[in-house]
């Protein structure tokens, strides 16, 4: 769970790569799922900095109402900019845990929660608070990384695997969605929808995904999991000097889920 209280310059960081094409276009995919409606009222948790939120506050109307949740002080000091929306309700944020939901029981219509679960150390404690604070036939929307699924090109792939190795410590489970789908049966849903969102990136660009996380990756492996700050390094220049011989490809699954 600690590793979801992103300091500032990291949260910073995750914003930049949150605006970039891929993942604005995961958002679409995200919002498409949700099929939210005017008055919904949601709850958006790990809101971190804030994007989607904001996203969904133009959709529900002034007559809706968006929550967002998160344990990191930075992330929500971001998400407080974007708190204010024309044509919509002003975002409300908690410093809270998904495993800790401050709301009551049957408060929200749809609850969101996207590249969350994989920090978490409890998911079916999470699951079930979720469920206790949707409505009867609420629904819930989780997208989650299956960190096995990565094909990063490198030239050298011995240092690739051990670098990957160690990034992996910042996850709780880094391979979640293959067990999701049972976990949210366990909790009382039935998955209705499920799809793969894949993040593709064929050339070294910094406006992408796959750059920004090339940033992220370096400074935390550095000095873990074996990993010396000259490995990391190298690692990082190796993929920034690929050029038009960049390739990145990793999978996130989408669940779409209703309450029984």
């Amino acid at each position: 769970m600690n590793n979801l209280q992103f300091d500032p310059e990291v949260s910073r960081q995750i914003e930049s790569v949150y605006t970039t094409p891929d993942v604005i276009e995961q958002r679409r995919v995200v919002r498409t799922a949700l099929a939210l409606r005017p008055g919904d009222r949601v709850l958006d948790v790990g809101v971190g900095p804030g994007l989607l939120a904001a996203e969904m506050a133009a959709e529900v109307g002034p007559d809706g109402r968006i929550c967002g949740i998160d344990i990191s002080d930075s992330m929500l000091s971001i998400a407080s900019t974007r708190s204010k929306v024309p044509g919509g309700p002003e975002i409300e944020l908690e410093l809270a845990a998904a495993g800790r939901i401050p709301h009551g029981a049957e408060s929200f219509d749809v609850v969101v929660s996207t590249q969350v679960f994989e920090y978490l150390d409890d998911v079916a404690v999470a699951l079930n608070e979720i469920r206790r604070v949707l409505r009867p036939a609420g629904r819930v929307v989780l997208l989650d990384t299956d960190w096995g699924s990565i094909v990063w090109r490198s030239s050298n792939d011995q240092r690739m695997a051990k670098v990957l190795t160690a990034f992996e410590e910042h996850l709780e489970n880094p391979h979640l969605p293959r067990t999701l789908g049972d976990s949210l049966a366990k909790a009382g849903f039935t998955v209705t929808h499920l799809q793969v969102v894949p993040m593709l990136n064929t050339s070294y660009d910094a406006r992408t995904y796959s750059a920004g996380l090339v940033d992220i990756v370096e400074a935390f492996v550095t000095d873990r999991g074996g990993v010396t700050k000259e490995e990391a390094r190298a690692w990082a220049d190796d993929l920034r000097n690929l050029g038009d011989s960049y390739f990145f490809s990793l999978n996130r699954y989408l669940f779409v889920a209703s309450a029984l």
